[in-house]
């Protein structure tokens, strides 16, 4: 998977710069995942974990990693159909190979 900065992530059709907070946890199952409890950046020197996600200028959420120890331990990108709707998922674990899911325009999973 790409690694990019919250500089370098790009908005859901490619274009435009990414606004970059912190969050202490997600919750729910289904994608995107939705992220709880904000964190301050000056609060991040005190946590071993946390979430560093990025979002769009309409606060559509792009994707995240999940930091353990200053590693990404979690990452997800997301992309988005022109209705709003999920299109792709791209999911990395560390140490494993990531994994892309697609989805049609009501937001259902498509077979592989």
């Amino acid at each position: 998977m790409n690694q990019q900065s919250s500089t370098g992530l790009a908005g859901p059709n490619g274009a435009g710069e990414a606004a970059c907070r912190h969050f202490v946890s997600y919750t729910g199952v289904g994608l995107p995942l939705r992220l709880v409890n904000p964190i301050e950046a000056a609060a991040l020197s005190n946590r071993n974990t946390f979430i560093r996600a990025y979002f769009d200028g309409r606060d559509t959420l792009l994707g995240f990693d999940k930091l353990v120890y200053g590693e990404v331990e979690l990452a997800h990108r997301y992309a988005y159909h022109p209705n709003g709707a999920l299109r792709q998922a791209e999911i990395a674990m560390l140490d494993e190979e990531a994994v892309t899911l697609y989805f049609d325009e009501s937001g259902a999973l498509l077979p592989d």
